[in-house]
Parts: C-alpha cells; sequence; structure tokens
C-alpha cells in the first residue's frame, strides 16, 4: 500500500492496482520528487500524466498544490484515483481526465497550462520523447516538466524543452526539464 509522504494528508493510505502492467511510483522515489520541487507545488497548478493510482497528485495537493488535473486512459486507473481521492477526503481541486496523453487529448486538458507537469509512462514506453513533446505546450513559461522513467532508457530532449537534471534511484530516474532561452 502507498502512503502519502508529507503535508496536510501526511500519513494517509492509498490503494494500489489488483491488475498487472500498473507500476506505483514508490513512496522513496515520490519523496525524492517533492523534496527537490519543495515550496514549487505550493499553489501551484499540476498535471498528474499517466497519472496511474494518482498518487503523484494527490501527494501534490497535500503539499499545497492549487490545483491538480490528473490524465490515465485506463478506466480501472480512473476508478482508483477516484477511491484515492475519496479516502484521503479530496472533493474539489482536481479534475480527473480519461484520455490518452498526448496528440490526441481533449481540449478541456490541451487548452491548459500548468506550473509543473510529471509525466510516468510505462517504463516500455517507445517513445519517451513524445510525451515529453505533448507536454511541452502544456507547461507556463517558468515551469517543469519531470519525466520518470526507466534508468537503462534516456529520453531525448524536446525543442523548446531541455534537461535540467537527473536524479536514478535504482532502476527509475526522474528527468527534470525547463524551457530553452528562444533566441
Amino acid at each position: 500500500m502507498l502512503r502519502i509522504i508529507a503535508g496536510s494528508l501526511k500519513g494517509r493510505r492509498l490503494l494500489t492496482p489488483k491488475w498487472e502492467g500498473l507500476r506505483p511510483t514508490s513512496d522513496k522515489l515520490r519523496e525524492t520528487l517533492f523534496n527537490i520541487l519543495a515550496l514549487r507545488v505550493v499553489d501551484a497548478r499540476v498535471l498528474d500524466a499517466y497519472a496511474g493510482t494518482g498518487a503523484i497528485g494527490i501527494e501534490a495537493l497535500s503539499r499545497g498544490a492549487a490545483h491538480v488535473t490528473f490524465v490515465d486512459d485506463d478506466p480501472r486507473a480512473v476508478k482508483l484515483i477516484n477511491e484515492n481521492l475519496a479516502r484521503c477526503g479530496q472533493t474539489n481541486r482536481y479534475a480527473i481526465i480519461r484520455s490518452q496523453f498526448g496528440a490526441k487529448m481533449p481540449p478541456s486538458v490541451a487548452s491548459q497550462r500548468f506550473d509543473l507537469v510529471v509525466l510516468d509512462p510505462p517504463y516500455d514506453e517507445p517513445d519517451l520523447a513524445a510525451a515529453v513533446m505533448a507536454a511541452e505546450p502544456l507547461v507556463t513559461t517558468g515551469g517543469l516538466v519531470v519525466l520518470e522513467h526507466a534508468t537503462r532508457r534516456e529520453p531525448e530532449p524536446a525543442a523548446w524543452l531541455e534537461p535540467l537534471r537527473r536524479v536514478k534511484s535504482g532502476d527509475s530516474t526522474l528527468t527534470f526539464f525547463g524551457a530553452r532561452t528562444k533566441e
């Protein structure tokens, strides 16, 4: 079972999937992520793409995010996110969108801008660069895109985003992207 690491929901336990193929971000890696993000989360608009259990977005809500949009295309994951939000007593400051992340996202996501976009695609996702490129137009000026991926795979930088930092933890790596200076 997962737990919320810090903030107003600290210690709350989250349900995990009862099916194969969903790999929740470990408590340790989520703690590392949010220690790095620290105050950037407070009052931020956050996109939790490939949301799975919703643990990353719920952690952001717990740490003071203004709003979190959860995106996942699996109906079981959408149900699980709803259940986890209910377990945590969350009734507002979020939206859940059942959709694939990428080129065919609904306007309700594609028209928004986020201070923080967290991408956690399946580790066997064939095109990590496509995920990062899909996030590019969604991030605000000065915002961050964070990609969780298998350490054995390095993502390609996108046109206007550049890798700023990589943090490795076992077979997982967090790559942080920021806006390139436009010349």
